[in-house]
């Protein structure tokens, strides 16, 4: 749970994108504290529903974790979001995804990326019947001691090059970032390679890559959240939308759905 002062800070975070729908779900650990979120943007939506919680209710969001049967509730590669009218149940064709255990500050974090992987299940609104639903998601597994101190900008997406072959990435700056061994990478028809350093633009339009590449990012969809808790103070803003241009490695993309992030946290 603690390492000298620092806290365990553990995480699951589920990205789903299709052309109808976006969203996002995380179950959150930080030593004792247990926090929830989720948002979810349907095209046609005047907003986006969305909700988060320093006391999670496990009826609300669950989220199966890749140990498979040795997780919570028994689930495996499943996201469930029952609250405020929506109700998204899809089940996840987990893989093997990309790992990196990278320094921060005296310690050492541990994830595990993956992208690309297919989504399949139903969303519900409003009691209507459900309809089906095809995306493709991101999963970020994540455990480490993080230093006190810590800001970060990450994007992770799905897409397609003009050929129609499939690509995800995930392009993280400020954390598991080091010139080799990091997360940064991007899956080209289902498989992935790490990428050179990235740098994201102040207000989150783009993001570039030392090889001269650059992808652009266009909000439909934000939320922002701070917290000034007793162990945790944040400011999280996280977008969801369209990308364009060139993925890392000089790959053009033809279309992308995906995440852009900023997070500045105290631990």
């Amino acid at each position: 749970m603690f390492r000298g002062l620092r806290p365990l800070k553990c995480w699951r975070y589920v990205g789903v994108f299709s052309d109808e729908l976006i969203a996002g779900a995380a179950l959150v650990q930080i030593g004792p504290a247990r926090q929830s979120f989720w948002a979810a943007h349907l095209r046609g939506w005047p907003v986006t529903r969305e909700r988060t919680r320093l006391l999670p209710r496990s009826r609300e969001v669950r989220l199966g974790w890749s140990r498979g049967a040795d997780g919570p509730g028994g689930e495996r590669g499943r996201v469930l979001i029952r609250d405020r009218g929506l109700e998204l149940d899809l089940t996840l064709e987990e893989q093997p995804g990309i790992e990196a255990l990278c320094p921060h500050g005296r310690h050492r974090v541990w994830t595990r990326k993956q992208a690309g992987v297919r989504a399949c299940g139903t969303l519900a609104i409003d009691g209507e019947d459900p309809r089906e639903i095809e995306a493709l998601a991101v999963i970020d597994d994540t455990a480490g001691h993080h230093a006190r101190y810590t800001e970060w900008r990450w994007s992770a997406g799905v897409g397609e090059r003009p050929d129609g072959v499939a690509v995800a990435w995930n392009l993280v700056s400020g954390i598991n970032d080091p010139p080799h061994g990091s997360e940064r990478a991007v899956w080209v028809a289902g498989e992935p390679h790490e990428v050179p350093a990235v740098t994201f633009a102040s207000d989150l339009s783009s993001v570039r890559c030392e090889d001269g590449s650059m992808l652009r990012f266009r909000a439909e969809a934000e939320r922002s959240r701070r917290d000034n808790l007793l162990i945790l103070s944040s400011d999280y803003h996280a977008a969801f939308g369209s990308f364009s241009g060139t993925l890392p490695g000089g790959i053009p993309l033809a279309r992308g759905r995906g995440v852009v992030e900023h997070h500045r946290a105290r631990w």
